[in-house]
């Protein structure tokens, strides 16, 4: 029996909020995994019906336990497993049998034991299905769904205070996961949802947190991850919480271990698997944080209400050195501190002492402790500025003022409407508290609380830009002849379908001898550049296989002899089509353009700066397929040297929109090409005043087959 994607939500759905819950493998001992369940369903006043299930035991806390899962009275909406590893498949097997859907799996043994432990992963996940029972794990910790007090978990986490709040937490590990929900709570944040996703057999991170997203308690959403397989469903994700206004934030390990795959194109091998990730998640207003404290911090700064309209950052501090770095960090974070109107000078000249700062950072000094209005209005006009969207007070030790500072924080929040953050660095733990409880985001070091006032502005910012823009889907697949087979296209024909596509192209054509290479010249009218044409020669440049600016008889004659005996000597076994003649085209800068096929997210499209410094330079801008313009505009000002377009050393510039125009037609192309299209590289695209022309390409079909035809 397997399940509808309709039912399948459905159980998703009373897996995590079960009205009642077996518990397979029960033990009367609390202090054991088995027990623990048990333990913290009864002491946290779980309503919904208990059925232990073991043969042990006749009842478990004064409640009836039952010897086997074809005993029980009802079909509980959730099974909690905790047998040994080879009882899982048959407790499954009999769950499916007495029509209970879904199961969290505590047990270890399986895919994290290597070759076997996989096998027999993939066993019951196949087993699963055919029963139509839903799995949460194996190996996992479980969930805390804190609403409806429903824990299936044996974590430590649940052994403290475990009230629910706005965050809904989806980690694949247990351990780490553990430790960021302790952090969560020592924060007074508050946890709605703990998830453990565990092996993944059957739920995946994804799945399971687009459920708990849908709750109306939740106003933001956090993952930790250690990989992902489907880049569709995390898409889905991303694109469901920014429909429904509520953040998400991942930390992802492994930036730095992922290594480029092997691959014809440029973009292949700049295209590892972090740099993706980075750009997809980003693509679609995906925060991420770098570790566990900086996802609190952005946490912090999401849970509360308050929306930042613009990047506009407003510093008040009672040290000047504090609020420079702050404003040095808000440059690199992309937020402007942007100079005061000359209305809120004068309101801060009002008050402000003599020897006080008037600009941004505002420098309030210590004499607020003597005149607390000082602070509160000085915060106050500095907040009320047209340019400031968000705002940092920043303030140390002040241990002997905590109830006048808290008070005055109070009154600038009931006085402002923009979202502000207070950085008070060796704060006493009373003071943090009760700011917290006032509903302000407190932070103990400056950068940190600038960092958080990024994402808050990252956020809001990527909203603004996405409402109203519509969703991109791709075209049908192009027809492509009968009889063109996988691997490295013809340049001739790759270019032809490009320009079918609607990307600029220069022309170009196939020289079989000398004779054929001179004529292509005088067609050309002009100098040329001569590439020699093999399906084994992807870079040309390193055979010594390009010449340029060829414009007599004599020199196309010796340059097509010369491209021939280099890669003949340098390739040997390396098939030989002929010269590719091409008229040379102009563009003063240089660009490469390319699109991946990810096995994670799909297609994905790639600029950056080009020529034969690409891979060393690393200068590159990632996006999945398909996208649009305002997107690629994002693109091209993400670049390092994006500079070169806006025209350098007596250059003009170049037409931004005109390249943008090209990546997002690549991406619809690319995007329909999905079944195909292998990679594409375009180096280098020349930029002048005309717009964009791509005059080399490099195109591989390879059909894409799934994990069981590749026999995965």
């Amino acid at each position: 029996m397997t399940l509808s994607n309709l039912d399948r939500a459905e159980v998703v759905k009373r897996l995590i909020s079960p009205r009642s819950i077996a518990v397979i493998g029960a033990s009367a001992d609390f202090g054991k995994i088995n027990g623990r369940p048990l333990k913290h369903l009864l002491d946290k006043g779980y309503t919904g019906r208990i059925l232990p299930v073991n043969p042990k035991n006749r009842e478990i806390a004064g409640m009836p336990c039952y010897p086997d899962i074809e005993s029980l009275p009802e079909a509980a909406d959730l099974a909690i497993v905790a047998v040994p590893a080879a009882e899982v498949l048959g407790a499954v097997e009999a769950l499916g049998r007495r029509g209970i859907r879904a199961a969290v799996i505590f047990s270890s043994g399986f895919g994290e034991m290597g070759a076997a432990g996989r096998a027999m992963e993939d066993s019951l996940a196949q087993r699963a299905r055919e029963c139509g029972v839903v799995l949460c794990g194996p190996n996992c910790l479980g969930f805390i769904n804190a609403f409806d007090k429903v824990y299936a978990t044996f974590s430590q986490y649940a052994d403290g205070e475990t009230g629910p709040g706005p965050i809904a937490f989806v980690t694949q590990s247990g351990a780490f996961g553990t430790a960021i929900a302790a952090l969560v709570r020592q924060r007074g944040l508050g946890l709605g949802y703990f998830i453990n996703t565990g092996n993944e057999a059957d739920l995946g991170f994804s799945e399971l947190m687009a459920s708990v997203v849908e709750d109306p308690r939740i106003r933001v959403a956090a993952g930790y991850l250690e990989g992902l397989e489907d880049g569709d469903s995390l898409v889905r994700l991303a694109q469901r919480c920014h429909e429904l206004g509520k953040p998400l934030v991942l930390t992802k390990v492994g930036r730095m271990a992922s290594g480029a795959r092997a691959a014809a194109s440029h973009t292949g091998a700049l295209a590892v698997e972090d740099a993706v990730f980075d750009a997809v998640i980003r693509q679609y207003g995906v925060l991420r944080a770098r570790n566990e404290e900086q996802m609190l911090d952005m946490l912090e700064a999401l849970s509360q209400p308050r929306t930042a309209a613009g990047n506009g950052l407003g510093i008040a501090t009672q040290s000047g050195g504090a609020g420079v770095m702050m404003a040095d960090r808000a440059e690199e974070m992309g937020l402007a501190v942007p100079e005061l109107a000359p209305a809120t000078r004068s309101r801060l000249a009002e008050v402000m002492p003599a020897f006080g700062a008037m600009g941004n950072p505002v420098d309030v000094t210590g004499q607020f402790v003597a005149r607390p209005e000082l602070l509160r209005e000085s915060v106050v006009a500095l907040m009320d500025d047209p340019g400031v969207h968000v705002g940092i007070v920043w303030l140390q030790l002040m241990t002997a003022h905590v109830d006048v500072l808290v008070r005055i924080f109070g009154e600038i929040q009931d006085r402002t409407s923009k979202p502000f953050f207070v950085c008070w660095v060796a704060a006493p733990q009373e003071a943090l508290e009760r700011l917290r409880a006032l509903g302000i985001a407190v932070y103990t070091a400056g950068e940190r609380a600038v960092e958080a006032a990024a994402a808050l502005a990252r956020w809001h910012a990527f909203r603004q830009r996405a409402a109203g823009r519509q969703a991109l889907r791709p075209a049908g697949m192009p027809a492509l002849p009968a009889e063109v087979r996988d691997g490295v296209q013809p340049t001739v024909q790759a270019t032809e379908w490009l320009r079918a596509a609607g990307v600029p192209m220069a022309p170009v054509a196939l020289a079989h001898d000398e004779d054929q290479a001179v004529a292509l010249w005088r067609a050309a009218r002009g100098p040329v550049a001569l590439k020699i044409e093999s399906p084994d020669i992807t870079h040309k440049t390193e055979v010594g296989g390009v010449l340029l600016k060829l414009d007599d008889e004599a020199a196309v004659r010796r340059g097509f002899a010369t491209l021939m005996q280099r890669a003949a000597a340098a390739e040997p076994a390396a098939r030989l089509h002929g010269v590719v003649v091409q008229g040379m085209a102009q563009g003063h800068v240089e660009l490469v353009v390319g699109v991946q096929r990810d096995p994670v997210f799909g297609m994905v499209v790639m600029v950056g700066t080009g020529g034969v410094l690409v891979e060393v330079l690393k200068d590159v801008a990632f996006r999945r397929a398909p996208f649009d313009e305002p997107e690629a505009l994002q693109m091209l000002g993400e670049l390092r040297m994006g500079a070169l377009l806006d025209g350098v050393r007596g250059q003009t510039a170049v037409d931004r929109n005109a390249i943008a125009q090209m990546l997002a037609g690549l991406s619809r192309w690319a995007a329909a090409m999905q079944q195909r299209l292998a990679e594409l590289d375009l180096n280098p695209v020349l930029v002048g005043p005309d717009g964009p022309v791509a005059v080399d390409c490099v195109m591989v079909l390879r059909e894409q087959r799934t994990r069981y035809e590749a026999g995965g």
